[in-house]
């Protein structure tokens, strides 16, 4: 979007014209997801742990994984929500390829909430069959 307002804005300002390189968009679009995940990691921490979204670790897994337990899951949310941000921000909406991309972005995504959901609401340790995880059913 932001690539739209810079090919107005250039006939005002050549310096504007920047925008209009890729290498510089996806630099920009780089630093503008790692700001948006540090932003918002902490407080999707915090708001994670007061909710009790924690990672539910089987009895009969390693020791080591014990100590896991209770640990915040469902971050992807704040990845995918960074990603989509900058994608939207820095990537020429008219590109259908964009869509194409950030469509199976989102929907590996819900693919992986649902995982987390049963997860940590529903108690279920193993979440997701990998059958259904790679068939995108149920």
């Amino acid at each position: 979007m932001l690539v739209w307002l810079a090919e107005h804005l250039v006939k005002y300002y050549s310096g504007f014209n920047v925008f209009s390189y890729l290498t510089f968009r996806a630099i920009v679009s780089l630093l503008t997801a790692l700001f948006i995940s540090l932003w918002m990691g902490p407080r999707m921490i915090a708001r994670l742990q007061k909710l009790a979204f924690g990672q539910v670790v089987r009895n009969d897994g390693p020791e080591s994984h014990f100590s896991k337990r209770g640990t915040p899951t469902m971050g992807g949310i704040m990845i995918l929500t960074a990603i989509t941000v900058s994608v939207l921000l820095w990537a020429y909406p008219s590109n259908p390829y964009v869509w194409c991309v950030l469509t199976v972005l989102i929907g590996y995504g819900i693919i992986g909430f649902v995982d987390d959901y049963r997860k940590v609401v529903r108690k279920d340790t193993k979440g997701l069959i990998a059958r259904w995880k790679y068939s995108g059913c149920r």
